[in-house]
This record gives structure tokens, C-alpha cells and sequence, in this order.
């Protein structure tokens, strides 16, 4: 090729040019990310123009930070503003899991040079603590086998507490505001004891709640009685990493505001249609979410769901079907549990935020952000 690699790079050039190892240019190339202007058909050699130098440095860069490949891939390709969306959203990521790490390390620093704990002391409205109790109740795991699911996590800020609690299918969040004396903590309270305090939280003429927390003691008064228990030695899941992982940070494609006594209505119909799928080895009836022709919530037939699903395939539905109205939204759920997070947010008009059929739907009150829950989907 005479003639012609003189205005080329050579891949140990381009490396030297880049700060990438020739090693990663090959595994660029072989991922798509950056591939070379020519490969010589006899050696096999890699030649790469003057072009491709800065793209080769951006990818390095990209490399250094931790950038997933697919999104390295993207930035390569991406006009400028694009690329600053990228770099926007992973440096949220480290920041993320940089908050995670510091949060692990302190725990394992106490169980390395285990500490006198220290004691937190909460002043509750009774009112706001039952409200964030019934909220996230209903997500309490039963499992036998994951008891670190077995209770409420209380996360204790420094203005008031998180509620959470998870059963893996179902994810449920609330707040309630507090005057904090002593330092943020987290603690599992068993379900037992959250049943107890939430009974006592309905006394009329109750006071503020005092929940003192001294290591794994807790002690709760309200309306003159006391309660007392101690904390579950499990350590509950990384809850915001799982909020991450199944709400992420983009807006929802759908926000569909529903009318709670009508969609409990239709749910709780008996002849509410519903699909039949299996699940964990067992038959179940699965709801499915879609849109009505105004761009509101409705609960699709089966005949609409057959239709898309041929129609998926390449198939033709059957025609007496008529339009399928499923084909921009479909969300399979379980009624039940629908029904339960319904009911725990306490209010008559609600937000559903959906993503399509394997992305986890939202369940939120429109003036309250910290109390929301989340549902696991049914694949259709």
C-alpha cells in the first residue's frame, strides 16, 4: 500500500497518541466503538487516520472515569451536547456509589472497632408517623428465609426518618418530618413491634412520640405508655440503590393520574379482565395496564393482549378483535398488590408512572414526593 499508510497511524501510534494500550484499541475495535480507517487484508494490520485521534483520546478519558462501554460507544458518536448528558449522568452514578461506599465502610469500621452507641432521640407527630407507617406496611416481607425483610428500616436524618420496607415484589417509601437529638442512624424494627407502636398511634388525645434509639434498644412512649423492643440484627437491603435500579433517574414515560374509588372499582369487579400467566410455578391472573383512547388508564381485555402479542410476532391478529389499543402500553401486574399500594397511600387521587412492560410501575401522591410505592411487573 504504497503511498497510502504514510497518512495513516499505525495502532502503536495511535496508542502512543491516545494514552490507550494497543490491547484496548483491538477491544474497541472488536466492540464497535472505534474501528479503524483501514485493516490490511494480508496482515491484518490496524491503520487509523488523524481524525480518529481525538476520539481515541475521549475514549481513554471515558475509560479512565469508568464509563460503561455501551455509553463510551454513544459519547464517540454523539454531537456535544449529548456527550455532557452523558458525562452529567455517570458522574451522578460515582457520586452514588461513592455515597454507597462511604456508607459500607462506615458500617464495617463498627463491626472492625465496635463503638458504645450512641443514643438518638426522636419527637414524632402521632398523626404524620401513622401515616408513614400505613404507607409502607403492606411491603413488609413474610419470608421465612430473608428475615433482613421481616421489618420496617427506620433511616434517621438529621430533620426526620425514612420509612422502607421490601418484599422483593414491592417496594414502599415514606417520611415523616422530627425533632432529631443525637446522630443519623439506621434501624430494622421488627414487624411485631411496628404493629404495637401503630395501634397505640391512634390514641385522640396523644402528644409528640418519643422513639429513642441506644444501639440495638429502642424505647417508644406515646399517650403515656411505653414501648420497648429490640432492633433486628439483619442488615436490610442498599434501599436506594434498589430505587435506582427500578425507577433510575429519567421521567417516567407515563404519568397517569387515576381516581383511587374508581380504579379500586374496577379492580375489584368480578368480571375485571384478567390474563392467565404462571408464576413461580403457580397459575395466576394477572391485570394488565394499558391506555383508553384519551390517553387515560384502563384494564385490557384478553382479546387485546392476544392481539399484541400476534402482532409482536408478525402475525395477524384476529380481525373481529378490532384496533389494539395495547400497543403503546401494556404493564402486567398483580391485582392484589396493586390494590394494597392503593390503599396504603391514603389518598383519593394518585399518579400511576409506567415504562412499558418489563419496567417497574410507580404508585405516587401528587403532593407528597417522599411517599410512594413501587411494583415489580408480571411478564406478559
Amino acid at each position: 500500500m504504497p503511498g497510502v499508510e504514510s497518512d495513516l497511524h499505525s495502532i502503536g501510534e495511535l496508542a502512543r497518541a491516545s494514552g490507550l494500550t494497543v490491547s484496548a484499541l483491538r477491544f474497541y475495535d472488536s466492540a464497535g466503538v472505534l474501528a479503524p480507517a483501514l485493516v490490511d487484508p494480508v496482515t491484518g494490520y490496524r491503520w487509523y487516520t488523524d481524525e480518529q485521534i481525538a476520539p481515541a483520546r475521549l475514549v481513554a478519558g471515558l475509560r479512565r472515569v469508568g464509563m460503561p462501554v455501551p455509553e463510551i460507544a454513544a459519547a464517540v458518536r454523539a454531537e456535544p451536547a449529548t456527550v455532557h448528558r452523558l458525562l452529567d449522568t455517570h458522574l451522578r452514578r460515582l457520586s452514588d456509589g461513592l455515597a454507597d461506599a462511604r456508607r459500607e465502610i462506615t458500617r464495617l469500621r463498627a463491626l472492625v472497632d465496635p463503638v458504645p452507641p450512641a443514643t438518638t432521640t426522636l419527637l414524632l407527630s402521632p398523626a404524620e408517623l401513622a401515616a408513614a407507617v400505613d404507607a409502607v406496611r403492606f411491603a413488609v416481607g413474610a419470608d421465612p428465609e430473608l428475615p433482613m425483610l421481616s421489618g420496617v428500616l427506620l433511616d434517621v436524618e438529621p430533620d426526620g426518618v425514612r420509612l422502607v420496607a421490601t418484599d422483593r415484589h414491592r417496594l414502599a417509601l415514606a417520611r415523616a418530618g422530627a425533632s432529631v437529638d443525637g446522630p443519623p442512624l439506621r434501624v430494622l424494627v421488627g414487624v411485631d413491634l411496628v404493629d404495637r407502636l401503630r395501634t397505640l398511634l391512634d390514641a385522640a388525645d396523644a402528644g409528640p412520640v418519643r422513639l429513642t434509639v441506644a444501639g440495638a434498644d429502642l424505647r417508644v412512649t406515646v399517650a403515656g405508655r411505653t414501648l420497648a423492643g429490640t432492633a433486628l440484627p439483619h442488615d436490610f437491603p442498599d434501599y436506594r440503590r434498589l430505587l435506582r435500579e427500578a425507577v433510575g433517574e429519567r421521567p417516567s414515560a407515563y404519568r397517569i393520574p387515576v381516581d383511587v374509588a374508581a380504579l379500586r372499582a374496577a379492580l375489584t369487579d368480578p368480571a375485571a379482565p384478567t390474563v392467565a400467566r404462571e408464576y413461580g410455578g403457580e397459575p395466576l391472573a394477572v391485570t394488565v395496564l394499558g391506555l383508553d383512547d384519551r390517553g387515560g388508564l384502563r384494564l385490557l381485555p384478553a382479546a387485546d393482549i392476544r392481539a399484541a402479542d400476534l402482532s409482536a410476532a408478525g402475525l395477524s391478529p384476529d380481525p373481529l378483535a378490532g384496533p389494539d389499543p395495547a400497543g403503546e402500553l401494556r404493564v402486567g401486574v398483580n391485582s392484589g398488590y396493586l390494590l394494597d399500594a392503593l390503599d396504603a397511600a391514603g389518598a383519593s387521587q394518585l399518579v400511576l408512572e409506567l415504562d412499558g412492560p418489563i419496567a417497574p410501575l410507580a404508585v405516587r401522591r401528587p403532593d407528597d414526593a417522599d411517599t410512594f410505592s413501587v411494583l415489580m411487573p408480571i411478564r406478559l
